[in-house]
């Protein structure tokens, strides 16, 4: 795959992941909508079973899967990597109070990366999670996306704990800016 190019696979790892969220009973789906993340979503939207709620900020999305969870219900985080800085704080939570609190993040900032900006949050994301206790499933590769999600659940939803499988940029595709472009 050449620089800012989309993958040249044609696996459909959001089709993996929706079907690991409905195996696994997740009905509610936090987000700050991302490129990377769209088919995912329009999986999760056209799903009955389940509802994807916007959020603001992604530090909202740990109060959402806190509740959803003291209401009996299972729900998951899904954001890009320049979101994560968000969340930090608010992952006491989960930590403190034994919550599960699966989270899908597409990375940014890694392989093809051409907004500069983007680097310093995508290389500290995996550092920073674990920092605050979150288990980290980092995967560049289209066909584990799904085990990966599997194991990050299974863990969260069995030990009451913060997971993140983070969707490398070499599966998402980089995009490209050129000079004239607004970077954001």
């Amino acid at each position: 795959m050449g620089v800012g190019s989309q993958p040249t696979v044609a696996i459909d790892w959001s089709r993996d992941v929706h079907a690991v969220f409905r195996a696994k009973g997740i009905r509610q789906i936090g987000t700050v909508p991302d490129a990377g993340l769209t088919a995912l979503l329009d999986r999760c939207q056209a799903d009955e079973t389940m509802r994807v709620l916007t959020l603001t900020r992604e530090d909202e999305g740990i109060g959402l899967v806190t509740g959803a969870w003291l209401g009996g219900e299972r729900a998951a985080l899904l954001m890009q990597s320049s979101g994560v800085g968000n969340v930090i704080n608010a992952l006491s939570v989960p930590s403190v109070c034994k919550t599960p609190c699966p989270m899908v993040v597409t990375m940014r900032g890694q392989w093809g990366e051409t907004n500069s900006w983007q680097v310093p949050m995508g290389s500290a994301v995996p550092g920073v999670l674990k920092a605050m206790g979150v288990v980290c499933y980092p995967v560049d590769r289209a066909e584990e996306v799904g085990e990966a999600v599997t194991a990050a659940t299974d863990m969260a939803f069995s030990g009451g704990m913060a997971t993140a499988v983070l969707i490398g940029q070499r599966i998402i595709g980089a995009k490209v800016f050129d000079s004239g472009s607004d970077p954001s």
